[in-house]
């Protein structure tokens, strides 16, 4: 199965609905504010640009750049390495919560838009200083 044909096919799975919704314009803006296509990832998680990395303990690995995983309860959109830096950005944001590099959102609706493309880009910019992105 080709990469695209994978994603569709994880897409066509999302519900409710409205999740349905709101991950294919997640999708579109992703795809318009990096200019790469997504990969689908393990626990149902879409990526958009990848990074191979080195911690200090060792352990290496590659990851997606940034993107989203749309859960039942809440979407989850992914900015590596984290948020800590974004304050900024995230104070205009809208109705959200955060983990170490998760951002939780209930309803699309709930945030500004252009304000998580944004935060993409910044967080984009922020783990290119720390390792190589390369484009999907």
């Amino acid at each position: 199965m080709s990469a695209n044909a994978e994603v569709a096919a994880f897409l066509e799975t999302v519900t409710p609905e409205r999740r349905f919704r709101e991950a294919a314009h997640l999708d579109r803006l992703f795809q318009e504010t990096t200019g790469w296509q997504p990969q689908f990832w393990r626990g149902g998680m879409l990526g958009y640009g990848t990074y191979d990395y080195t911690y200090k303990s060792g352990r290496t690995g590659t990851w997606f750049a940034t993107g989203f995983a749309p859960r039942k309860a809440k979407l989850s959109v992914y900015i590596m390495p984290g948020y800590a830096d974004f304050g900024h950005i995230l104070s205009g944001l809208g109705k959200h919560k955060i983990g170490k590099s998760c951002l939780y959102i209930n309803k699309l609706e709930d945030v500004d838009l252009d304000v998580l493309k944004r935060l993409i880009r910044a967080g984009l910019e922020d783990l290119a200083t720390r390792w190589p992105v390369q484009p999907t």
